[in-house]
């Protein structure tokens, strides 16, 4: 896992890479939150490819949950990718509620996230 810095407008951006899934539970979630914050991060950017795929099928739970945290810990997170292969309609309703709320978002691009985190 890399970390990647960004300061934009006073806002301390982590923008977490690797070639691995890195959120597969919701401690995983709560683990990185807790990781980003003790070093000084506001915000967070995460890929879909490093997230399980449990994460989007809502029954399980993961996503509520582990979003639900970075809500409580005022933590605002994005997570870049393609959302278009996830046909449910339950999923892309909770993207398109969660992308209205503007602290945790679902970016198709990298900039996209950084505007969005960075306002």
């Amino acid at each position: 896992m890399e970390i990647i810095s960004h300061d934009i407008n006073t806002v301390k951006i982590a923008e977490i890479t690797s070639d691995k899934i890195i959120l597969q539970s919701v401690q995983d979630g709560l683990d990185l939150l807790g990781n980003m914050y003790y070093q000084g991060f506001d915000k967070v950017i995460i890929y879909e490819k490093n997230i399980t795929p449990d994460f989007f099928d809502l029954k399980t739970k993961i996503a509520g949950d582990i979003l639900q945290k970075f809500s409580n810990y005022r933590v605002g997170l994005a997570i870049v990718g393609d959302f278009e292969k996830y046909q449910s309609k339950s999923i892309r309703d909770f993207i398109f509620e969660s992308n209205k709320t503007k602290h945790i978002n679902f970016t198709e691009t990298l900039e996209d996230a950084l505007t969005r985190l960075g306002s």
